[in-house]
């Protein structure tokens, strides 16, 4: 199939990739972001690379800036939206519960798990009554791991997991499908376009640049399994030791959380 497609957050990282790719594949790709600079630079790197993309700013936190998007999407893409990604998402993170604001809790409820929720009610009816077509939530392995630390970051993630297998449940047999997309340390710029308190720590810096996969390589991962019906995407061997590890030894994998942040912390 043919990727008629919605992206928001591709201003950058995942969402950019996911865009580039599409396009590469011969899609045409409405890319969104709050940030409209950052939207039309994705989509002015598809047109020179021969692509077809257009650009348009959208609040994923506002509903209405959500339905507005569906209506520029039938304005401007040639043929009926076939694929919603629900990418755009920030990082919160380096305090504990109960000493992050309110405000930083909001913020971030807003863009990544309302984010999330405005696109499948906006996009999974029309997608339904089409009959075929498929949606990507961006989550994170943080959606199970609970690292502490990362409260807000963790509960929007968990929720954009529970909503998309809820999502999933909801439209099998229709032709929609649906996958979650679950990774560890991506070299994006989530981390530093966030709200990390006391900044970022040297350890994490440290794994960012051993461990993180590149986003381009997560969009080609995620997108195969779409087209497979396949659900969670777990794209790293340490997100699918974390996924194993909270299931069969969850309170194991709690006390050794606590343990390895509190060592962490001694030694910043």
């Amino acid at each position: 199939m043919q990727a008629s497609a919605v992206v928001t957050g591709a201003g950058s990282g995942i969402g950019r990739a996911f865009a580039e790719e599409l396009a590469r594949r011969g899609g045409a790709v409405l890319c969104s972001d709050i940030n409209l600079v950052s939207a039309q630079e994705t989509a002015d790197r598809i047109e020179t690379a021969g692509g077809r993309a257009w650009a348009v700013k959208c609040d994923v936190s506002v509903r209405s800036d959500m339905e507005a998007l569906a209506e520029q999407a039938d304005a401007l893409l040639p043929a009926p939206v076939n694929l919603v990604i629900n990418n755009a998402g920030v990082g919160v993170g380096g305090k504990n519960i109960g000493e992050i604001s309110l405000e930083d809790w909001e913020w971030t409820m807003g863009i990544n798990l309302w984010g999330v929720i405005h696109g499948c009610h906006v996009f999974a009816p029309r997608l339904k009554a089409q009959g075929r077509g498929g949606i990507i939530n961006v989550a994170s392995s943080a959606s199970f791991a609970a690292a502490p630390l990362m409260g807000p970051y963790n509960v929007t993630k968990a929720g954009v997991l529970a909503l998309s297998e809820t999502l999933a449940a909801e439209t099998a047999g229709t032709g929609v499908n649906v996958t979650v997309l679950c990774p560890t340390v991506v070299n994006t710029n989530i981390f530093t376009s966030g709200r990390i308190h006391g900044g970022i720590p040297p350890v994490l810096n440290r794994l960012i640049e051993l461990t993180g996969v590149s986003a381009e390589s997560v969009a080609s991962t995620t997108l195969k399994a779409l087209d497979r019906g396949q659900l969670h995407v777990l794209p790293q061997f340490d997100a699918r030791m974390i996924w194993r590890a909270k299931r069969y030894l969850p309170a194991t994998y709690t006390r050794g959380a606590g343990l390895l942040s509190r060592l962490a912390a001694a030694k910043r």
